[in-house]
């Protein structure tokens, strides 16, 4: 079974959907979230995640062993999040071995263009789309 990683900050509220998605369409993985704060640890939990922990060691170990790492952008850039993702974390994503899959968005002085007419419950449809795909292979 392929371990998936759900990487999120703030609220969780992206990693809560994107658990959600994965979790309603019963997708043969094991999911594993992390917040960088325990807020958003247990929304993504409450979402159907197996497994859950917390800050920056969790991410760092969680990214060295996941097929897939998933989560807003912000996850993958240091100070982001409105400092929540540290220079550590955002390495760890970049370093990790798996697949990364980021769903775009536009926040904290980082803006990614063509991004800003798309909406977010689209991107994360997309997003678990490519991870059912890639089961596959």
């Amino acid at each position: 079974m392929k371990k998936v990683l759900v990487i999120d900050a703030q609220g969780g509220g992206i990693g809560k959907q994107l658990i959600t998605e994965i979790v309603s369409r019963k997708l043969p993985v094991e999911i594993t979230a992390v917040g960088s704060n325990s807020a958003a640890t247990s929304q993504m939990l409450k979402a159907g995640a197996e497994h859950a922990a917390t800050g920056e060691n969790a991410v760092k170990v969680g990214c060295r062993t996941a097929d897939f790492i998933m989560g807003p952008i912000g996850i993958a850039i240091a100070d982001s999040m409105y400092g929540e993702i540290t220079s550590d974390m955002a390495c760890a994503v970049g370093q990790g071995i798996g697949q990364k899959i980021f769903i775009p968005v536009n926040h904290c002085s980082n803006y990614v263009v063509g991004v800003s007419n798309l909406n977010l419950k689209n991107l994360i449809k997309e997003s678990v789309d490519f991870l059912a795909d890639s089961l596959g292979d």
